[in-house]
């Protein structure tokens, strides 16, 4: 104790020490108020706009939240104790305007200053989806914005499969699953989401069973129906990304076009054979706006220059590629993180073990999202579309 209580000592003769209503003034100038008590204890309340960091991770992740060691730095913990050992290793990793708020949160809500009750994980979740919490890009708060999200996956095949369970195994809060089929034992050696004992089960409930068993936590909304253009806004409306597991052409234009018009991602991915692509197609990205899936195909190939996976054949590991890969665009873009794969297209050779990536250019002249379109163009008769090329 007596180590303890020199040290104390040291301490408050070397760290300023401010009143909770200083601290909260100086929090309006500028200065980043640091909530370094437990997680345990800030469930019960904490002052608005605090970044809450526990004390054994303020070293490690200071620096996410302050950059700058010249930007003042206020530390409270539940008394003003542990804010002031925290103050003066934060001086020792070189910050320069580092205080501690004196008598800490007690002190706050006796003064009547202003609390909230944050959103947190619960014990089981932080265990579930400990490996996020560690990545500094993720975190708590990236970890409550995945399960908030929404994401509509259409098709629940080989493309589908992987990247619907990624995604549930990530947490994604809503995960809309869309397809008309049934299992087929043709499916099995690709469609991971599906078993022998389910042969003749519709796939939105085969997909359903498998991904609530890995993560009951999450919702999974089945839409046993065929998208067609009477459908989809309905169905489409409500979610935050698209991803297209779709294998045929008129479904891709389709999910294109209420992209367009709701303004939403749409993440593309294609296989054929031993070759797979992915992109994403974002003409209302905010600030940064990419090309539609129109602007790449004005119009379909002839039917025999495409022919299906049931004609060509598939290696049955590619759409795992494939789909894992959409699933992580689509949680880079929920997280808003890294650089998504607007305005570039990412091939992929399983033979060569190659990846190449495109750029995609936006057409101004695209009917859909091109230069002087001020109202959507409307749906078009997508099966004739495409039969037609």
């Amino acid at each position: 104790m007596k180590v303890r209580e020199q040290r104390l000592a040291e301490l408050r003769s070397q760290i300023p020490e401010v009143t909770p209503a200083e601290a909260l003034a100086l929090q309006a100038g500028g200065a980043v108020l640091v909530d370094v008590r437990e997680q345990d204890e800030i469930v019960q309340g904490s002052p608005p706009g605090a970044a809450r960091l526990g004390r054994g991770y303020l070293e490690l992740r200071i620096e996410e939240i302050v950059p700058g060691l010249d930007t003042p730095v206020l530390l409270m913990c539940a008394g003003g104790t542990r804010s002031l050992f925290a103050a003066g290793d934060l001086a020792r990793l070189g910050y320069t305007d580092v205080r501690s708020v004196a008598g800490g949160f007690n002190r706050w809500k006796t003064e009547n200053l202003p609390i909230e009750m944050p959103r947190q994980l619960d014990a089981d979740a932080r265990t579930r989806y400990g490996r996020h919490l560690l990545l500094p890009e993720v975190g708590e708060a990236g970890q409550l914005r995945l399960l908030d999200a929404r994401v509509l996956v259409v098709g629940a095949g080989g493309l589908g499969s992987p990247a619907a369970y990624y995604l549930a195994a990530a947490g994604v809060g809503t995960i809309g699953i869309v397809d008309h089929d049934v299992v087929d034992r043709s499916n099995l050696q690709r469609q991971i989401l599906h078993s022998d004992e389910r042969v003749g089960t519709p796939k939105v409930e085969s997909a359903r069973a498998t991904l609530t068993a890995l993560n009951p936590r999450i919702r999974v909304q089945p839409y046993a129906t065929r998208m067609d253009s009477t459908n989809v806004e309905a169905i489409a409306a409500g979610y935050d990304v698209i991803v297209d597991g779709s294998d045929n052409f008129a479904t891709r234009y389709l999910l294109n076009d209420v992209c367009v018009k709701l303004g939403l991602p749409n993440v593309h991915g294609a296989i054929f054979r031993f070759e797979g692509q992915v992109a994403v197609f974002w003409p209302g990205r905010p600030g940064a706006p990419g090309p539609c899936y129109r602007c790449l195909f004005p119009e379909p190939p002839p039917a025999e220059l495409a022919p299906s996976c049931a004609e060509a054949g598939v290696l049955g590991v590619l759409p795992g590629v494939i789909g894992v890969l959409q699933a992580v665009e689509a949680i880079k873009i929920i997280l808003g993180i890294g650089t998504p794969l607007v305005g570039r297209m990412l091939y992929y050779d399983a033979l060569t073990a190659e990846f190449t990536t495109v750029k995609l250019r936006r057409n101004s002249r695209c009917s859909y999202c091109g230069d002087g379109v001020s109202e959507f163009p409307g749906y078009v008769d997508y099966d004739a579309f495409c039969a037609s090329a």
